[in-house]
């Protein structure tokens, strides 16, 4: 029933929205109940509209309505997909709101007012313009009122709901549908914005040139036209339109003016006024900066008053911290110029050296922000200045327009940047303790001004040497003894020493790395995360020829202070799960020699570890490496000392244990490839609880999370593996094969089935799964029916060929007759003989190009020439082509009730996989098998084979053939 609008109704939602702000729980849930259960009626949003609008309402409970109807159409105005059940606001509803909400947002005071444009704009998003015609016309004409009014309140509003409505420009991917709306947008809005635009500059000049204007005043002005800006900016964001062009003069002229205008009434009311006049500054810089880029030549004619103005500007804004919206987009836009044409404007030798000295080396030199920073959040320092985030800081942009002058000037650039890198580093020697922040700005601009070699593998410099540098500059912070001195000036040289890693000589950098070690019980978190990170990389350069250049012997010396600083690393506070920490624990048990002495202070330190993270799991990234740095370890140290899987058991057993009792799902993959593993290490017979664990691979219940299926299937191999006569007792054969066949019958999970089913073949005797596999043959054949795909159809010859060459032809092709009379010979025409040639996987390729030669020369009779002939023709073209000329992808349709892939392959641990045993170790080379047995073959029934071959085999083929029997020697007679 919809909801009128009277005194009750009124009565009712004021009523509500008074007790939605009570301190007290009870009526507080009550209000919020019963306005749930409203807006589920017609014409609700409507009525929380006239509310609002209503001014004998207190004004609090209308700021709280405001709120509850913005929140209201975010909810309700279109259907959501993921919630189709919720009642929607009705078109006759939506027309009502839509012909009310301008006006009132307008006529509101500023905090319903700030509620309302953003309603509007959740209403723009979905239907402006195409559905909601009269807004921008309506919203034309209201601000043409508003400011011949000189209400900026109101104006302000109105531009800041424009600007939210046409910020798609900005950022959404061009289309066709977008190019329409942003042509009707410029129609309607680009001539009444220039007007606006320019009536408020002329108000702004005269408050100024008056001297009676307030700070109120002309922040009300500056606002405005600093939204007028950033609709400029959405409007020519894609290309510069006519209209634009036509009028560029109007808007540079006034650019540049607020570029170099001061406005001290505003600027000097403190730092808010200050930031509102350099928003402006910045959004002008960002405007210039996009007409740098999209029109150079018509823009020219202004470029060199603007550079003038930027510079002007930075001179000044650099040496202030409170200023680095307006420095980044200024510098910006400077480096745009400098790797333009007009380059030449920085060629002078005094303006690189005022660009070195003003510009850069304030902006680089570190501010008590960037300390507290480094101190209070380690991992959004790191993020901006190790992880390359910082782009838009002005330490970074400083050196990227060093690095664009440099393009064109580049001996010059060098010489400025060496000279002053030498004065910031003599600054220091004269007084290290107080002049530290030089040293730390000179370290920074060697690796921030360094360019990536063509490899992209290894950084280079033409500032210094590097080896001479390292040596004189970096190499005595490494060395020093006190591990949390001057912290960031450390941070700073191990960072250095990760960048330049390749360049540093191999025995200069093992000489060192204890001293990296002694970094990892720093107590800064910077520091010690550097230490890791700096370790962990240096174990992966790689010389020529991709060899590795640290091995096991290089680290053995210190290996076990290495880890137990890894591990009190990870006590530290805010440490605990640093995830640079942990990736260098996997990085180092992936090179160590993992004797039994290391491995079993690293196995309790990971379970210490994992037990904590049981409590609490928060940080994905972090989890995922140290469960894989446990399946590294136990990878590694079992393959040495297999003896060694009892101190493991009795580490992980308990955890792995809690993880399941305690339903923590989001490890169950990682439980589940663990405990896999374990098995696998494990000497059969298995010890009696690994067979309770097993239990738990048979309930539905663990097989309904997709994430959880390949981890499930990897474990139930491993048990097929290891335990299979133990598993064909108490009915738990016939469970695996139900597992099987739920698997199989879904699209998203059929590979998976399949992986369970070659298990059972592979460790199971065929007196053992002959009583089963006539359903098994049923249930396969019903899978193809319905549901046929390449995949599938892959992974059905990957049977077959294995179930070929563990029990015979024979048993292959009478079990599969026993189902269907003479389906083995269907299926071999419409999908083996097809389908052969998608195979892929060496170890794949071997076994079904195997399988099918024995099919060929031992149950196929040559006299039915056709089908011998495709089969030998399918077989040669797996064999001769080379992989891209014989796959054909088939697009397949997802799966939307079930899907495992990417969601799946998050879980995935690198190091508990298992390498697959060759079902074929006796036979080396396929192509030498199948030229063998056609020859012998041959000699049998000799001129039959070469008849049939000329007959059926396509002409690439024949010559394949031919040249296969010249390699090996052999003749099909």
């Amino acid at each position: 029933m919809a909801m009128e609008w009277n005194a009750e109704t009124l009565q009712f939602l004021s009523q509500c929205f008074i007790n939605t702000l009570s301190p007290l729980p009870e009526p507080r849930r009550h209000a919020e109940a019963a306005l749930a259960e409203a807006a589920d009626r017609a014409n609700y949003g409507l009525a929380v509209l006239r509310l609002v609008a209503e001014p004998a309402v207190d004004e609090q409970i209308r700021q709280s309505a405001a709120v509850n109807f913005k929140n209201h159409l975010k909810a309700r105005w279109a259907q959501n997909p993921d919630d189709p059940d919720r009642v929607v606001v009705p078109d006759t509803e939506k027309d009502q709101i839509k012909g009310l909400i301008v006006r009132l947002m307008v006529t509101a005071t500023p905090k319903i007012q700030a509620q309302l444009s953003e309603a509007l704009t959740v209403i723009g998003n979905h239907d402006f313009p195409k559905q909601w015609r009269a807004l921008l016309p309506e919203l034309v004409v209201t601000l043409d009122e508003l400011s011949q009014a000189n209400d900026y309140v109101s104006v302000n509003g109105v531009l800041a709901t424009v600007d939210s409505l046409l910020k798609k420009f900005r950022y959404e991917y061009t289309t066709n549908d977008l190019l329409l709306d942003l042509k009707y947008c410029l129609d309607n809005f680009a001539r009444p914005l220039l007007e606006v635009f320019q009536r408020t500059a002329r108000y702004l000049d005269h408050a100024v040139a008056s001297g009676s204007a307030n700070a109120a005043v002309l922040k009300g002005y500056i606002e405005s036209q600093t939204l007028c800006c950033w609709i400029f900016h959405s409007f020519n964001y894609m290309d510069l339109p006519e209209f634009f062009e036509d009028h560029m003069n109007e808007w540079m002229v006034e650019f540049n003016k607020y570029l170099t205008m001061k406005y001290p009434a505003l600027e000097d009311s403190g730092s808010e006024g200050l930031a509102v006049v350099d928003d402006l500054r910045a959004v002008v810089c960002e405007n210039i900066s996009l007409y740098m880029k999209r029109d150079e030549e018509t823009f020219q004619r202004y470029l060199s008053g603007f550079v003038e103005a930027a510079w002007g500007l930075l001179v000044v804004a650099s040496n202030s911290s409170s200023r680095e919206g307006l420095t980044v987009t200024a510098i910006k836009f400077l480096t745009t110029v400098s790797t333009s044409f007009h380059h030449t404007l920085f060629a002078r030798d005094d303006i690189l050296q005022q660009i070195c000295q003003s510009i850069v080396i304030p902006n680089v030199m570190l501010r008590d922000e960037d300390e507290e920073l480094f101190e209070m959040n380690y991992i959004e320092f790191i993020r901006r200045d190790m992880e390359g985030s910082d782009l838009e800081t002005r330490r970074r942009i400083a050196c990227e327009l060093l690095k664009g002058i440099a393009l064109n000037y580049k001996e010059r650039v060098a010489e400025k940047a060496s000279a002053q890198i030498q004065s910031l580093l003599a600054s220091f020697s004269q007084n290290p303790a107080i002049n530290w922040k030089h040293k730390d700005c000179a370290i920074y601009l060697v690796v921030s001004l360094a360019t990536k070699k063509a490899s992209g593998t290894s950084i280079s410099t033409d500032l210094v040497d590097v080896e001479s540098f390292f040596g004189s500059v970096i190499v005595p912070e490494l060395r020093s003894q006190d591990v949390d001195g001057f912290p960031m000036l450390k941070a700073g040289s191990l960072k250095f020493f990760t960048m330049f890693r390749n360049q540093i000589p191999k025995a200069v950098a093992v000489s060192l790395l204890p001293d990296v070690v002694r970094f990892l019980v720093s107590e800064s978190n910077v520091v010690h995360s550097y230490a890791a990170s700096c370790i962990e990389k240096l174990l992966l350069v790689k010389d020529e020829g991709g060899r590795a250049r640290y091995s096991a012997e290089d680290i053995s010396p210190f290996l076990l202070a290495l880890m137990t600083n890894l591990f009190g690393a990870l006590q530290k506070p805010e440490s605990e799960e640093n995830h640079y920490v942990m990736r260098c624990i996997v990085r180092v048990l992936g090179v160590a020699n993992i004797s039994h002495e290391v491995a079993l202070p690293c196995i309790n330190g990971l379970a210490t570890v994992l037990k904590r993270v049981c409590e609490n799991p928060k940080n994905p990234d972090f989890n995922h490496h140290l469960f894989d740095s446990v399946a590294l370890l136990i990878r590694r140290a079992c393959e040495q000392d297999p003896s060694i899987i009892s101190a493991f058991e009795t580490s992980l057993l308990p955890i792995l244990q809690v993880i399941l009792s305690r339903d923590i799902t989001e490890f169950f993959p990682y439980a589940f490839q663990l405990l896999a593993q374990l098995v696998d290490f494990n000497r059969s017979p298995l010890p009696a609880n690994y067979m309770d664990i097993f239990a738990i691979l048979l309930l539905q219940d663990s097989w309904k999370k997709s994430a959880n299926v390949p981890s499930l299937v990897r474990l139930l191999q491993a048990f097929l593996r290891k335990a299979p006569h133990e598993l064909n007792q108490q009915g738990r054969l016939s469970n695996i094969l139900g597992i099987f066949e739920n698997l199989v019958s879904s699209r998203s999970t059929a590979e998976q089935g399949f992986y369970v089913l070659n298990t059972v073949i592979e460790n199971l005797g065929y007196d053992v799964v002959s009583a089963y596999i006539s359903h098994i043959w049923f249930t396969l054949f019903q899978r193809l029916q319905n549901n046929k795909t390449i995949k599938m159809v892959k992974s059905l010859i990957i049977f077959m060929a294995l179930f070929l060459v563990k029990h015979g032809p024979e048993k292959l092709v009478g079990s599969m007759n026993a189902v269907q009379p003479d389906v083995f010979f269907q299926i071999l025409e419409k999908v083996w003989i097809p389908d052969l040639k998608s195979i892929t996987g060496s170890m794949e390729l071997k076994l079904t190009s195997v399988a099918s030669t024995r099919i060929l020369c031992e149950s196929l009779s040559p006299s039915h020439s056709e089908r011998w002939g495709k089969m030998l023709d399918s077989i040669v073209t797996l064999l001769s082509r080379p992989e891209e000329d014989r796959v054909e992808e088939e697009p397949e349709e997802p799966d939307f009730s079930e899907t495992i892939g990417s969601n799946a392959a998050r879980f995935q641990l690198r190091n508990a996989g298992r390498k697959d045993e060759d079902p074929l170790p006796d036979i080396k080379d396929p192509k030498q098998f199948l030229v063998a047995s056609l020859a012998n073959f041959s000699a049998r029934s000799p001129g039959t084979l070469p008849q049939i071959i000329a007959g059926n085999l396509d002409s690439a083929n024949q010559a394949a053939l031919l040249q296969l029997c010249s390699s090996y020697n052999l003749t099909i007679v």
